[in-house]
């Protein structure tokens, strides 16, 4: 029998690295279909450009390293890395922009530490971080939702878009972005963060057309797609569910506290459960067990923090959204949770 040493952390549930990967990844495909469904197949398309150049820069960089390629393809966590890029990227951003993510998640943020097991920070939000402070307007041209969308943009249209910047037709990204009213749209918590900002109340905001029952058109089924495929995640015992819970659980009492004091300057706490990545952040991301806390104590503060923070950027910081931040946040707090939460030694 032959002795393998491996990074840390070791999952206990029996399955290889290659198949909790693919997993998870199958699991991704009822958000996928809901953001697909709500803001056309780009989001799809994105997910192919990324996934396509995660494999090609692992198989690189693995090559240059004198590591044995097939292997580290075989692990699906380059894989997964691009999935969750392409949902995170505007499904009409050019493709430029994928693919330099892309390099940044494998090559930088997960090979320069040492590869898998080894990096700091969650490489898919290391590149969605990367993109928004390096390229904001590309970064922040996310489509009205179909039934809002002045010109909705068909497969082809898409592709065009992606790899030109305009459509069969002639028509480009941002005119792309224009409504059925004639104005430009931007996303349910942009929108929020903009109209509070300039003296309207809530409840005003609410009434705008982007929204609907809880939150933004699309985006509340997106996150119920990603809540259900997280769910199966943990009927599956792929995941745990101290962090999702701890982060939902936070973000939501928080949310309230902040409501009841001042209902008219804020997102209602279902708004912020079921906007923007909440579902995606919480089940897909978050858990990433080389970059979140090992210990069950420490699980639950990290997911908090993570709730926690995502209010605070989202209410007072420059973003709309603050996932990515709040993730990245709570990876650069894991060692100090994991020093003073970890168990003490049998017998001491």
């Amino acid at each position: 029998m032959a002795f393998n040493i491996a990074s840390s952390p070791h999952d206990h549930n029996r399955r290889s690295t290659s198949a909790i990967m693919r997993t998870v990844i199958l699991c991704s495909v009822f958000g996928v279909i809901a953001q697909c469904y709500f803001f056309g197949f780009g989001t799809l398309i994105q997910i192919v450009l990324a996934s396509i150049s995660a494999i090609i820069f692992e198989a690189i960089i693995v090559k240059l390293r004198k590591r044995p390629v097939v292997p580290y393809l075989r692990d699906n966590t380059a894989l997964l890395t691009g999935v969750l890029i392409g949902l995170s990227i505007p499904p009409l951003a050019p493709w430029w922009l994928t693919v330099i993510g892309v390099f940044f998640a494998i090559v930088i943020a997960k090979h320069l530490y040492g590869g898998i097991g080894q990096n700091l920070f969650n490489p898919a939000m290391i590149a969605y971080v990367v993109l928004l402070i390096s390229f904001p307007v590309q970064m922040t041209t996310w489509l009205p939702p179909a039934s809002l969308s002045a010109q909705p943009a068909n497969f082809m249209d898409s592709i065009y878009a992606i790899f030109t910047g305009f459509t069969q037709d002639g028509f480009s990204v941002p005119q792309l972005k224009m409504s059925v009213d004639g104005y430009t749209m931007a996303t349910p918590l942009d929108t929020l963060k903009t109209s509070l900002h300039t003296g309207f109340t809530t409840a005003e905001t609410m009434a705008k057309p982007v929204y609907g029952a809880i939150a933004g058109i699309g985006w509340e089924w997106i996150n119920m797609g990603f809540l259900v495929g997280g769910l199966i995640l943990l009927k599956l015992r792929v995941i745990q569910w101290h962090i999702p819970v701890a982060m939902l659980t936070s973000l939501f009492v928080i949310s309230s506290l902040v409501y009841i004091v001042h209902p008219d300057t804020t997102g209602s706490p279902l708004f912020h459960l079921f906007s923007g990545a909440t579902m995606l952040g919480a089940f897909f991301i978050a858990t990433d067990p080389v970059t979140a806390s090992t210990t069950v104590k420490g699980r639950l503060i990290f997911g908090g923090f993570i709730g926690v923070m995502i209010y605070l950027i989202r209410t007072w910081g420059g973003f709309p959204d603050g996932v990515a931040f709040a993730v990245l946040l709570g990876n650069l707090c894991v060692p100090l949770i994991d020093y003073y939460t970890r168990p003490r030694t049998y017998g001491h």
